[in-house]
């Protein structure tokens, strides 16, 4: 196999800057293929748009990832490059998004100036071309594969039940994990998300007629409300641990005492031990405070992705700027979660927030600087390659 050619990274940034418009054009049309989490045949036509683009970019075809096999919803995508004997660098994203498919007909993909607006252009479509074009760069300067598995999973947004495991087993078998998630305000990278939980909460009553003798009636919904006002002793006041009610439903009809309630508790951590107690502490306040007959599913779902796990990569981001020539923008930490909390939980070097520069995720305002995907392009390609320099 021929050396690799020296990268220049000037040349890189100038090569993807050329290639603005057509990075535009493939972002248009994955976007206007609406991936919305629970819509199996949009994920699958979605899945299809995503991997002609990589397949033409990258010259050669991803493996289509098993079914989930609890309900059938398509898989994701995998491109693995390079020599079969060398530790891969992962990039991560996912294709699905929040909005309902339908969404396109009263937001369409539009580019004004130098935003780009529609459903998924920031969370994360753009990150997810952003990751082909920079590999694609990379092979070409190059002249070689780099060592890459680039992973598209489609369940992300709610929780990757099947595409989670997925995730977990590629970070253990990689170098380092660059996720391609949307930058924090202003382009900064993410160092450290908080952990994630998320319960349901079920109260059984007894129903009754709410006029003519309500007092034989036990309110399930009376007694839940109860509960999610105790649970709010847990939250800190610095936003350091947040518990949020999101979901909630009760009763039958408008005239009938309530014999079932229930609500979905958000929550968010900044450690594994936090974690830990407040799942037990939920517990015990629920318990404590109920009156009627209760139910609790769910618990932790996602670890944190603790600064310790980013570090080296954030010291390897900003040799890769100044190489560019490119100015810092700064790093946080934030309450959002993804698929790197479980890269960094596998003891894999995870990097978050190398995606789009943007805002308004999972709302109508939605956004994405265009001038400067192939920036972010430029960094994770030149990440990719000094890692892998790394490891020779």
């Amino acid at each position: 196999m021929p050396a690799p050619q020296a990268l220049d990274p000037q040349d890189l940034l100038h090569r993807l800057t050329d290639a603005t418009p057509a990075m535009v054009t493939d972002l248009e049309r994955l976007v206007r293929a609406e991936s919305p989490s629970l819509d199996g045949d949009a994920l699958s036509t979605c899945r299809t748009v995503l991997a002609e683009i990589g397949t033409r970019l990258l010259g050669t075809a991803p493996t289509i990832l098993p079914n989930d096999p609890g309900n059938g919803r398509p898989g994701g995508l995998l491109w693995q490059l390079g020599p079969a004997d060398t530790q891969p660098v992962l990039l991560l994203g996912h294709f699905d998004t929040v909005f309902p498919k339908g969404t396109l007909k009263h937001r369409p993909f539009l580019v004004e100036g130098t935003r780009a607006t529609g459903p998924g252009v920031f969370d994360m479509k753009a990150g997810l071309i952003q990751g082909l074009y920079a590999v694609a760069q990379l092979r070409e300067l190059t002249g070689q594969d780099p060592a890459v598995a680039l992973l598209a999973t489609a369940d992300e947004e709610i929780g990757s039940p099947a595409g989670g495991r997925v995730v977990t087993q590629w970070a253990r078998q990689c170098r380092a994990a660059l996720v391609l998630e949307g930058a924090a305000d202003g382009g900064g990278l993410k160092h450290a998300r908080k952990g994630w939980s998320f319960y349901d909460i079920r109260v059984k009553g007894i129903a009754a007629h709410a006029g003519l003798e309500p007092d034989k009636g036990r309110n399930a919904l009376s007694d839940l409300a109860k509960i999610i006002v105790a649970l709010e002793s847990l939250a800190a006041q610095d936003d350091r641990i947040t518990l949020t009610p999101t979901l909630a439903s009760a009763g039958t009809t408008q005239n009938t005492v309530p014999d079932r309630a229930q609500v979905t508790v958000d929550v968010r951590v900044p450690d594994i031990r936090t974690q830990q107690e407040i799942d037990t502490a939920l517990h015990r306040v629920v318990a404590e405070t109920a009156r009627l007959p209760f139910e609790i599913t769910g618990g932790p779902n996602r670890p944190p992705l603790e600064q310790a796990r980013a570090a080296d990569l954030l010291v390897t981001a900003r040799t890769c700027l100044d190489e560019l020539g490119l100015p810092w923008p700064g790093s946080a930490a934030v309450g959002g979660i993804s698929d790197g909390n479980l890269c960094a939980a596998a003891g894999t070097p995870t990097l978050d927030g190398l995606g789009a520069v943007g805002g308004g995720p999972h709302a109508d305002h939605e956004w994405t600087d265009v001038t400067h995907m192939p920036q972010r392009a430029a960094l994770v390609a030149l990440m990719v390659e000094r890692l892998g320099a790394a490891a020779r």
